[in-house]
């Protein structure tokens, strides 16, 4: 091959060289911050949150379908554990999916501890909030009929005779408790729904707060009006 020959391919080789390079800085090409995040590796909070959580229990955390999670009182009885237990495994049964990776959701384990830490940091309020509430969950078994007694002196002025429904609608309504678990009953009764006017255990009807047994003896009869199911609510 010549001198002049070779130095032909050289040039072209050169050319192209700088014509590839030049490609990089294109108007309108992405550069690799304008890229969009794979889903694994979202850490915002808000992000994650609005993408996986807003649906059900509310955009800022209340108002939602589901119980608020901008609910000084849950967050206070609730821990960590638990909070993890339910968004990691869902409960089965009722709306509440799975979302972890390892349970076949879209979230890995630091999203979830990212999840309760920003619920935790946005929405605690007062460090006492929860003082004197009875706790997140029992292995207290509770009487139905004490129960429906308690659900009378407290309950009954808003969600009618038998629970079959008043200004605070009806909690013995058969698709309801189909969809709810124990735990969400009790958690509801102790916390409230404040934002829909629901007092929590401290403000029951009745004038004084509820104990620790009459929220257990209040779930057992709410749950003997559940409908046979094939799946045991229990979380």
């Amino acid at each position: 091959m010549n001198a002049r020959r070779l130095k032909s391919l050289f040039a072209i080789a050169s050319l192209a060289a700088i014509v590839l390079a030049g490609c990089d800085s294109l108007p309108g090409r992405p550069t690799q911050a304008d890229l969009p995040l794979r889903p694994t590796n979202v850490t915002d909070f808000a992000t994650l949150y609005g993408e996986n959580c807003a649906g059900c229990h509310g955009a800022d955390g209340k108002s939602g379908a589901a119980i608020a999670m901008n609910n000084p009182v849950y967050l206070a009885i609730v821990d960590d554990a638990s909070m993890r237990r339910v968004i990691t495994n869902g409960i089965p049964g009722t709306a509440m999916p799975p979302f972890a990776q390892s349970a076949g959701g879209s979230l890995t384990d630091h999203q979830i501890d990212l999840l309760i830490a920003g619920i935790r940091k946005d929405w605690s309020g007062a460090a006492d909030a929860g003082a004197g509430a009875p706790p997140y969950s029992s292995s207290t078994q509770g009487d139905s009929n004490s129960g429906a007694q308690v659900f009378a002196t407290n309950c009954q002025s808003c969600h009618g005779r038998d629970g079959k429904g008043g200004s605070g609608g009806s909690v013995v309504d058969p698709s309801y408790l189909a969809l709810v678990s124990d735990q969400y009953l009790r958690t509801i009764v102790i916390a409230g729904r404040p934002e829909l006017g629901h007092p929590d255990w401290k403000d029951a009807a009745g004038g004084q707060p509820l104990t620790a047994q009459q929220v257990s003896d209040i779930v057992a009869w709410l749950a003997s009006k559940r409908p046979a199911s094939p799946l045991a609510l229990s979380n």
